[in-house]
């Protein structure tokens, strides 16, 4: 019996280290993504007590929209650069209620990992931006919680960005490559999943490929006016000078 013991965990200590070295740490390929977002919960936070016109619209928009909106993008990544791109929202709404940049996925990002340089182009209503600046340092907390993505094993982070936004993300050591989805990045692997439990918004990986980009496919975007991050502001400012507290939360999610 004990002979059969050995030979049984000598066995599996051999399966598991065949396994071991066949596994693939790939620094190229495609993940896609989908954000979801709770459509009533977000817009619910823009509606004020007082503004009984607003409500009016709200409650048609539950009648007539989903609760959540489901949109597609994807990541490209290759080695020390990455490129997070937007797929064109399908879903229909007439509704200025779900016109926001917390609503809907504006910005197309490419990341120089090892020059820590940031391209995005944001769409700000109806003009195009290209925001070229340092990429945002954030300093993660790393946990022990662990829970599986796009068939990865991932390990939690959290954060706080930009001042006051709560963000848990899920990150893989398999994949070697410090990027994410959007702006998000920073932890030592990538990441495929990120939420934002207090505004009510997630981006997940539902499938991981594994495969060569071409170079010519991981490229900064371009054509907009060229600032970086304070002009992003100054200009946004300028131009909802008029807004108040709705102002705030329009550059926030724009900075994103």
């Amino acid at each position: 019996m004990k002979q059969i013991i050995i030979t049984l965990l000598l066995l599996q200590s051999m399966i598991c280290t065949v396994s071991a070295q066949n596994a693939r740490f790939p620094t190229e390929g495609v993940i896609e993504f989908e954000r979801n977002t709770n459509m009533y919960a977000v817009i619910g936070k823009h509606m004020r007590a007082d503004n009984t016109f607003g409500q009016k619209f709200f409650e048609q928009f539950k009648k007539t929209n989903p609760q959540f909106k489901i949109l597609k993008s994807t990541l490209y990544f290759s080695k020390d650069k990455t490129l997070f791109k937007p797929e064109e929202d399908q879903s229909v709404s007439n509704s200025y209620l779900s016109s926001g940049p917390d609503l809907n996925q504006i910005n197309t990002t490419y990341t120089e990992l090892n020059q820590l340089i940031q391209t995005s182009r944001k769409k700000v209503f109806e003009e195009n931006f290209i925001v070229k600046d340092t990429v945002r340092k954030i300093n993660w907390k790393i946990t022990n919680e662990t829970r599986e993505i796009a068939g990865y094993q991932c390990r939690r982070a959290n954060a706080i960005v930009l001042d006051s936004i709560y963000v848990v993300a899920f990150y893989t050591d398999q994949i070697p490559v410090s990027g994410g989805p959007e702006s998000f990045n920073g932890l030592p692997g990538m990441i495929l999943g990120v939420a934002l439990p207090h505004d009510n918004i997630s981006w997940f990986a539902k499938s991981v490929t594994d495969k060569s980009v071409e170079a010519s496919v991981i490229m900064p975007p371009t054509k907009g006016k060229l600032t970086d991050n304070k002009g992003m502001v100054k200009i946004v400012n300028e131009a909802l000078k008029d807004w108040g507290e709705d102002a705030k939360s329009y550059l926030k999610w724009l900075l994103l």
